[in-house]
């Protein structure tokens, strides 16, 4: 497995984090837990009136991730519109394809 690349979030920054959707980094805090010092992101979410923690050092890994450029939404929009490129496959071999991918 491939080290975590390092995310580059400051504060006042929008973040997507899974399961809870975008919020606003507010924040880092230093920590102690369990005899440990850890850096933490603190992100609100207003939405759900929320305030999540997250270690610095698990962002990569836990899915947190900042907002896509507007330029990377084009392109992706534009993706979706496009035709579909339909396989003349079983769809057991389909199933089997897709499920590798995920």
């Amino acid at each position: 497995m491939s080290k975590p690349e390092e995310l580059q979030i400051d504060t006042g920054d929008y973040v997507v984090y899974p399961t809870h959707g975008v919020g606003k980094v507010i924040g880092v805090e230093t920590e102690e837990i369990a005899g440990h010092k850890l850096d933490l992101f603190v992100i609100s979410f207003d939405k759900d009136r929320m305030t999540l923690r997250v270690p610095v050092s698990k962002a990569p890994t836990s899915g947190l991730r900042k907002l896509s450029t507007r330029k990377i939404m084009e392109e992706a929009m534009t993706t979706l519109k496009g035709r579909a490129r339909v396989k003349r496959t079983m769809w057991s071999r389909r199933a089997q394809e897709y499920e590798a991918k995920i």
